[in-house]
């Protein structure tokens, strides 16, 4: 009893010890995880120096790891859930363990480092984002280009090209013209040429012959008869009209070298890019989704535009395969181009007879505003009627969507620039009628200034006579008026654009819209039915418009301001048309990204602009009260003013001897050769790539033959292999073995058949079986032909009972 008495207390004591111990283990326990939270914060030089090298190690090879995870993690086919957490623990991973794995001393340099270099990647990523979201109006071409095809794309992309186009053009006026004769210059009202006329002064600010560009704008510096002739202006003697002209002349050098440079980059695109059509719907099924789409709307433009690639993808399909009657489609082609031509010059013959007859109408008193604005509205309509008439002439052409585009915009452009030569030629015949009547005002001022004088010093006095600037005689400054005609030609386009979107799209499908349903017939299947967005229209008109502005830009620097707000409102106005108002077209088509046929078309349009400006400066004398270059007789006599004054004497001898015609018709033929060398080179080139494509898709062709007809497996069927269920890939490994085991058995087989036979066959892959018997001495070796190497072995002894002359296994 005793010593059970003596055990209970000893337990109770035990338990008590315990008790005390396990809070004491728990109080250490905790005091030891806030020690452990406080220095996980910061990593401590003692815990990696008792880190073993062991440890280290692997937690390098995990933090490598991690990162190849991060830098793959974009081909990954996962779910965007499971992509996102495995991302996040390993960016976690690799910003908890990557720093705290220097040695010693280093450490804080290292830590450093790693902390710049992903500085370093994060402002990296984020100035590339900040590029792309420096893009004007990106995400609005690539909506359009989604639902409605890169055939209309491809007009927003050249309209945004355009656009920064102009804007160096403006920077370039603005720097050289207008705002150095708004600082420097005379102010207004001080000469003539800067103050509206006293008979004029009544009317000068109202609407209607404000809408003519009379009154005060006539006489701002929208025009070119604003500025001063002075040969400097202002305390940095700054030289207006010499910039005025160089200003002109770098307007078209930089339009042609911008031009020239973006075809020449095209070019390289087009021939940088590989061929694409091999397996073409394999690859838009299996390689156009893109998995990182997180943003609903943009998964629905990337949708919309699989699906229009796919559309696109089919026409060219059908129009590889189309077959189609020769002699009746030559005869229909020829058919759309006599009708063609009859249009183009009738409408030629129409501007022509209008322009005539608003000569007349300048000589009436109070003309109305039909008679003032009818060239502009007759131009206007021809370029409204006569593309969709075009387009309706070539369906009997029945020729491919992109080909069809391609004539589309030819014949606009023939028609355009036809209408636009017809007009600057009735406009050359009343320039000559101007020059005419300011020789008479010439000659009436000088002999009112000479009477002024004269009675002046009748009267004893040895002062100037003072006229008023507004009561001076004025020439009808036929710059100006030239470029009125051209800021009236851009306004009245600009108009009818905006109105044809508002009425002839956006009201329309108003119309088809909320009338559908209450109409006697389909009017979405019908007629009017929602229209579609005409791509050669507007590509021409903006061309066309372009070339105005080259031309005009001379006679009225302000016309550059005028296309610049133009362009920017037309993007988002025609932007709104499109999403809102019309309907993808019926047979989509693909339009390459390096198709240089717009700027060809541009390219030629500069040449004929750059040929009127180019007579009027060689050839028409300016005007002798107005513009800078007034009082000369031509006005590229500037320049050789310039360079008397300014340069060396054998300057003045060098730039004879270099405008001679012998010399300078030496250097153009020399150009021309060296054109056609350098072209004849580019097709050598050309053809030799063709070749060269031609060999690697044969070479192409015979590789993927031979690995299809060996053994050999597929990286390819590897791949898909490794995504099916464990069982299936088990089952595929066995039937393999399996007939890899037959084939084994097989030959095996025929082995021992041969070897009864009394003949020993060597498989051979290429060359025949070759077929050796025992010589008839045992001491022979015999040689046995294989596939890489020959093996020479001795006979085995033959075994009792047989005789010479029979085969051995």
């Amino acid at each position: 009893m005793t010593e059970n008495k003596n055990e209970k207390v000893s337990n109770k004591k035990n338990d008590g010890n315990a008790k005390r111990t396990n809070k004491n283990n728990k109080k250490d326990d905790h005091k030891k995880n806030r020690k452990d939270s406080r220095s996980s914060n910061s990593s401590s030089s003692s815990d990696e120096e008792s880190m073993s090298e062991g440890e280290r190690e692997r937690l390098m090879k995990e933090v490598e790891e991690k990162k190849i995870i991060i830098s793959n993690m974009r081909s990954k086919p996962w779910r965007m859930s499971k992509k996102l957490h495995v991302l996040k623990e390993a960016h976690d991973f690799v910003e908890r363990f990557e720093g705290t794995l220097g040695r010693g001393k280093g450490r804080k340099l290292y830590a450093y480092k790693i902390m710049m270099a992903k500085k370093w990647m994060k402002f990296k990523r984020d100035f590339e984002n900040f590029k792309t979201a420096c893009i004007p109006w990106e995400m609005k071409i690539k909506e359009i280009e989604s639902h409605f095809g890169s055939s209309v794309a491809s007009y927003f992309i050249f309209l945004r090209w355009m656009y920064g186009v102009n804007i160096v053009l403006l920077c370039m006026v603005l720097g050289l013209i207008i705002i150095p004769e708004m600082l420097m210059g005379l102010p207004y009202g001080s000469i003539p040429r800067k103050i509206v006329p006293r008979a004029e002064e009544a009317t000068s600010v109202n609407y209607d012959v404000l809408s003519e560009f009379r009154g005060i704008l006539k006489y701002s510096p929208l025009f070119y008869g604003y500025y001063n002739s002075e040969r400097t202006i202002g305390p940095l003697q700054f030289r207006l009209p010499l910039g005025y002209f160089l200003c002109g002349v770098g307007v078209f050098g930089y339009s042609l070298v911008v031009l020239i440079r973006t075809m020449a980059k095209n070019m390289n695109e087009s021939a940088v890019d590989g061929d694409d059509d091999n397996f073409t719907f394999s690859w838009k099924i299996f390689t156009s989704w893109d998995y990182l789409i997180g943003n609903p709307e943009t998964a629905d433009n990337k949708f919309a535009s699989i699906t229009t690639s796919f559309k696109e993808t089919i026409v060219e399909e059908q129009e590889n395969t189309k077959e189609q009657n020769v002699h009746l489609q030559r005869f229909l082609i020829i058919l759309a181009n006599v009708l063609v031509l009859a249009c183009l010059g009738g409408s030629g013959y129409l501007i022509y007879f209008v322009v005539q007859r608003a000569q007349e109408f300048k000589k009436l008193d109070n003309p109305t505003w039909y008679q003032n604005n009818e060239i502009e509205i007759v131009m206007n309509l021809l370029s409204m009627f006569c593309p969709p008439l075009f387009e309706t002439i070539a369906a009997l052409e029945n020729y491919h969507p992109r080909l069809a585009l391609k004539w589309q915009l030819g014949r606009i452009f023939a028609l355009f620039l036809g209408n636009l030569y017809t007009f600057l030629l009735a406009l050359i015949n009343d320039v000559n009628a101007q020059l005419v009547e300011e020789e008479a005002v010439k000659n009436q001022t000088e002999i009112l200034l000479h009477n002024l004088y004269n009675s002046s010093q009748s009267n004893g006095s040895t002062s100037t006579p003072y006229i008023h600037p507004a009561d001076m005689p004025r020439g009808p400054c036929w710059e100006t008026n030239v470029g009125i005609e051209f800021v009236k030609l851009t306004v009245s386009d600009t108009q009818m654009t905006y109105l044809m979107i508002l009425v002839g799209d956006f009201l329309r499908a108003v119309v088809v819209r909320f009338l559908n349903n209450c109409w006697c017939w389909d009017l979405e299947g019908g007629f009017p039915s929602y229209s579609e967005f005409p791509v050669s229209e507007n590509v021409l008109g903006l061309i066309f418009n372009q070339g105005m502005i080259w031309m005009g830009i001379f006679y009225a620097p302000g016309l550059i301001v005028v296309n610049v707000l133009r362009l920017f409102s037309s993007m988002y106005l025609q932007c709104w048309g499109v999403m809102s108002s019309n309907v993808p077209q019926e047979r989509f088509f693909k339009v390459s990204k390096s198709n240089n046929f717009y700027m060809a078309l541009l390219l030629l349009i500069l040449f004929m602009s750059l040929l009127p400006v180019a007579y009027t400066v060689m050839t028409i004398t300016p005007s002798f009260d107005c513009g800078p270059f007034s009082g000369k007789n031509r006005m590229y006599d500037v320049l050789q003013e310039t360079i008397q004054i300014d340069f060396p004497p054998f300057m003045t001898t060098v730039l004879a001897y270099a405008s001679n015609p012998g010399i300078i018709m030496a250097a153009v033929i020399l150009l021309v050769l060296a054109i056609y060398y350098l072209n004849a080179i580019s097709k050598a080139y050309k053809r030799a790539n063709i070749e060269m494509k031609k060999k690697m898709q044969t070479k192409r062709d015979e590789e993927k033959s031979r690995r299809n007809n060996t053994a050999s497996t597929n990286e390819l069927m590897k791949d898909i292999e490794d995504l099916l269920p464990p069982s299936v890939r088990f089952g595929i490994k066995k039937e393999r073995e399996d007939k890899e085991n037959g084939k084994m058995l097989t030959t095996n087989s025929t082995s021992e058949t041969n070897t009864k036979n009394g003949k020993l066959t060597v498989p051979s892959q290429k060359g025949p079986r070759v077929m050796v018997t025992e010589p008839p001495r045992k001491t022979t070796l015999v040689v046995t032909t294989s596939m890489k190497k020959p093996n020479v072995k001795a006979p085995a002894p033959p075994p009792p009972g047989k005789g010479r002359g029979q085969t051995r296994s």
